[in-house]
């Protein structure tokens, strides 16, 4: 079983609102066991929008659209849903009497273009909407259903938990689920890693897949079983062979960040840490402040230098917080490409590392403060 998403609105192509209901949806409907092999958006437009629905209704035998179906002319989703369907829309008095209700609830009146969210396409089965103003509803044709969800997240998460995924399990009958787990790595590339891995990756069920950040690496190990329990067992044969082949560099799983890996360690250690810093913007030290616990506190660096350049700073930056962990990072831009200057300083020893980087990273900030906590990460494991 295949499904899409479709985001409505045009202030998300514009950039003005970030999606995170697609994500949501995903997430949810995996669950399911509905495979998502695509998802899209589109302006506030009833022909684009119709275009959008049809194509996706032809692939797929559930579509949901978040997105809308406020009261205004730039809510267009419900004309361009009736349009992909060949029908017209209809006023439904029992929905308006539900709009009423709600603004009544609230101790207010519905303005005239409100009665705009009471018309739904000919054939539509309404959803009401106990959290909002904008009722959902729902098209069945003979091969696929569309959905036609608020684009406010509350409200749409609030239907899509408590209506439809309900109604999508009956409709299509869904007993699988389809299950995910992530692996984090750090310390080595996505190509060399995809040279140690890639026969995980030609597997069918469970799939195998890695996705790329600057200076990390996620795997991402996805089984598709009739119950969540076969789904763990196909899982958890991967991620063994996942930890023998590469355990030196993997720092977590699923939510975990490297800098959550390293304020375990630190915990673990009984140890505080401080940063000096130069040619992050502080980076490395926002990325630490939620460890409090663990995080003594940094520095910005006057000029790039060689980790010797910031002994100094860092020591005296570990006296004056009692920190018994350091850590610095410079990052600077050469003629060639890029100078990283590492540099830690723990109970066990001291460690230094230089490197020089042809051509430009887009994201030299990030790449930099990855590679520092995973040379912190490593000397904390003493693998290093």
């Amino acid at each position: 079983m295949e499904a899409e998403i479709i985001t409505i609105g045009t202030e998300i192509l514009l950039g003005q609102i970030v999606d995170t209901n697609t994500r949501a949806i995903a997430h949810r409907l995996r669950d399911l066991g509905l495979d998502i092999y695509r998802t899209s958006t589109v302006g506030d437009n009833i022909t684009r929008i119709a275009d959008a629905v049809a194509e996706s209704m032809g692939r797929a035998a559930a579509v949901i659209t978040t997105g809308g179906l406020g009261p205004t002319v730039d809510d267009p989703t419900r004309e361009g849903i009736a349009l992909a369907l060949g029908v017209k829309t209809r006023f439904e008095p029992a929905l308006w009497a539900q709009i009423e209700a709600r603004f009544a609830s609230m101790g207010r009146t519905p303005s005239e273009n409100n009665k705009r969210q009471a018309y739904i396409p000919i054939g539509a089965v309404p959803i009401e909407n106990p959290v909002g103003t904008a009722p959902a509803f729902y098209y069945e044709t003979s091969k696929s259903v569309v959905v036609a969800l608020p684009g406010v997240p509350v409200e749409m998460n609030h239907l899509l938990e408590n209506e439809v995924l309900p109604y999508l399990k009956e409709r299509l009958h869904l007993s699988g689920t389809i299950l995910t787990r992530v692996i984090r790595t750090a310390g080595i590339g996505e190509s060399a890693l995809d040279d140690q891995i890639s026969d995980l990756e030609e597997l069918s069920n469970p799939t195998v897949g890695l996705s790329a950040h600057p200076g990390r690496v996620d795997i991402r190990i996805t089984a598709k079983a009739a119950s969540k329990h076969e789904a763990e067992e196909m899982i958890r044969g991967i991620e063994t062979t996942l930890q023998q082949r590469l355990s030196s560099h993997i720092y977590g799983f699923d939510s975990d960040t490297l800098e959550s890996a390293i304020g375990t360690l630190l915990a673990d250690q009984g140890l505080m840490l401080a940063v000096v810093e130069y040619g992050t913007d502080g980076a490395l030290a926002t990325g630490l402040v939620n460890l409090p616990s663990s995080f003594a506190g940094g520095q910005m660096l006057s000029e790039p230098g060689v980790p010797s350049d910031m002994r100094d700073q860092l020591r005296s930056l570990m006296s004056e917080t009692g920190a018994g962990a350091g850590l610095g990072l410079s990052i600077a831009q050469t003629a060639s490409g890029w100078q990283l200057g590492l540099l830690r300083i723990l109970p066990s020893g001291e460690a230094q590392r230089e490197d020089t980087y042809g051509g430009g990273f887009l994201n030299e900030n990030e790449r930099g403060v990855s590679f520092s906590l995973e040379f912190l990460r490593r000397g904390l494991l003493r693998l290093s």
